[in-house]
Formats: structure tokens, sequence, C-alpha cells
């Protein structure tokens, strides 16, 4: 059984850089701490092939990614496209990552779609077709709109292992429609846990100016922490791998919070990255 847990995004976590070199270098740095993360920035545009292998080249041989598909697929961007667009995006998607599947560093794809996404036929058959289009390629599934939830749960879950999908679990407010209760059930033998917070009060857009700047402002303490220790047990006994990922970083506070479970489940990793990076190692 195997345990992960990491960040998302390896920029804004500046308790991981202690020295200028750090810095410069800092997923080689994070990769000195953790053995994932999660890609963002593919959320925003399809990355090149050339990010994807610089940042390959930039971790250890064990070290995996969690790609965030890109806006276009999950509707953030409130696109409508025709079967053909969208199968030409999922088609430029994929070759983006090769590197990352060449490489065998690809944890998962990581579908996040948004809160308007609720539980209809259309969205359904939206994601049947993109599991088709991603063929072979792991993708995990989290939804923020809670009908998928609330009278569906038990089709919701057996609809996503039918087709062999992961069902994201959520640490997250509960604060209406646009969010999702914690849902400590498998659907493969891949597990993908997230952390958002618990900021109720700022986890809606209220038309605040910096509402994503403090959506994820939360810091769990060590009770909060300890809860999960047996859920997580509980869930190694159904899957062959989970994966942990702190997004709670409005106020800096992911990594400290992902070093606190590190020590309550008593994991060490092999293989990471060293501490002092050598600045000779990376030329």
């Amino acid at each position: 059984m195997t345990i992960l847990i990491g960040l998302t995004g390896w920029g804004d976590h500046p308790t991981l850089y202690d020295h200028a070199k750090d810095r410069q270098y800092k997923l080689t740095a994070y990769s000195s701490h953790f053995p994932v993360v999660e890609v963002d920035s593919s959320f925003y545009a399809i990355q090149s092939t050339e990010n994807y292998h610089k940042w390959v080249s930039e971790t250890p041989e064990t070290f995996s990614f969690v790609i965030k598909a890109y806006q276009g697929l999950t509707g953030h961007d409130r696109k409508h496209l025709t079967n053909r667009e969208a199968k030409e995006l999922v088609d430029a998607f994929i070759s983006s990552i090769q590197p990352v599947i060449a490489a065998n560093k690809l944890n998962t794809v990581l579908f996040q779609f948004p809160p308007w996404f609720d539980l209809k036929q259309r969205n359904i058959k939206k994601i049947r077709k993109i599991k088709q289009w991603m063929g072979d390629i792991p993708i995990a599934i989290e939804f923020r709109n809670r009908t998928w939830f609330d009278d569906h749960q038990p089709e919701t879950l057996a609809f996503l292992k039918d087709i062999g999908v992961t069902h994201v679990i959520c640490d997250e407010p509960q604060a209406g429609e646009g969010s999702v209760p914690t849902v400590l059930e498998t659907t493969n033998d891949r597990v993908l846990i997230r952390f958002h917070g618990r900021n109720i009060h700022g986890w809606n857009n209220h038309g605040q100016e910096n509402w994503r700047e403090v959506r994820f402002l939360y810091r769990y303490n060590q009770t909060e922490l300890q809860e999960w220790v047996k859920r997580i047990h509980e869930l190694n006994k159904q899957a062959k791998e989970i994966t942990i990922l702190f997004n709670n970083n409005s106020g800096g506070d992911a990594a400290d919070n992902a070093k606190q479970l590190l020590d309550l489940l008593d994991i060490t990793y092999q293989g990471l990255h060293p501490k002092q990076i050598d600045f000779f190692d990376l030329i």
C-alpha cells in the first residue's frame, strides 16, 4: 500500500524554500519534501511539452504529478464546444502531457467540474465521453455540486465505478449547493483526497474583491488531522494507492499541515531529492 502526500502547486509555499537556490529551483526543492504535486497551471492553459519535460527532469524518478484538466474541458470557461472542438481539445491536452506519461510520472488527471455542473443527463454523457476520449489515462473526478450526492450518492459512485474513474474525496466547507460532503468511498483501487480547508464564510463568492485570496484560508488543527488518520487507514484497506493533496494555501498553511499529517501517519519517504540542493547537480 502506498500513501502519497503533497500540495497543489509548488510555487507558493515559502516555508519550503530556505535558501536562495531553493527559491530559484522551486520544484526541485519541493521534491525534497514531498513525492507528489498537483499541476495547477494546466487548468488555465494547456501547457507546452517543453514545460512538462522540464518538470520531469527536475524531479526524482519516483515522483508523480496530478495534472489538473484544462478549464475548457471542464466547462469553467462557459464556452459551448461542438463535439469535434471538444475532441480536438482533449487530444491537444493528451499530447501535451506525453512527457509525464513517458517518464511514468503521471499519477492521475484531475477533472474538477464547476459548481454549476449538476446532476443532469447531459453532464453524465459528458463524463462518459471524456472517459472514452482519455482512453487508458487514469482520471479522477471532483464534483463541486452536491446534487451528485444528496439523494443520489449510491448511483453516482456506481456510475464512476462502472466507467473506471476515481472519485475525489474532499474535505471542504459545507456551504450550500456549491460544496460536496466528505464521501469516504472508493470507486477503484486509487484514492485521491483533496483538503480545501473549512473556511465556510470564504467558500462562496459573494462579490468580495479578495474572494480567491481567502477561499482556501484555513489551517487544520491537530484534532482535525487526527480524525483523518483513522479514515486514511480504513481507505488504505480498499486501495492500492492513496494520494492526498493540501490546497489550503491562501495563508501558506498547506505545507505545514501536510507535514503534520505525515508525522501523524508516521510516514517517511525514500527517494526524494536531498534537502540541500547542490547547484552543480542542476546544470
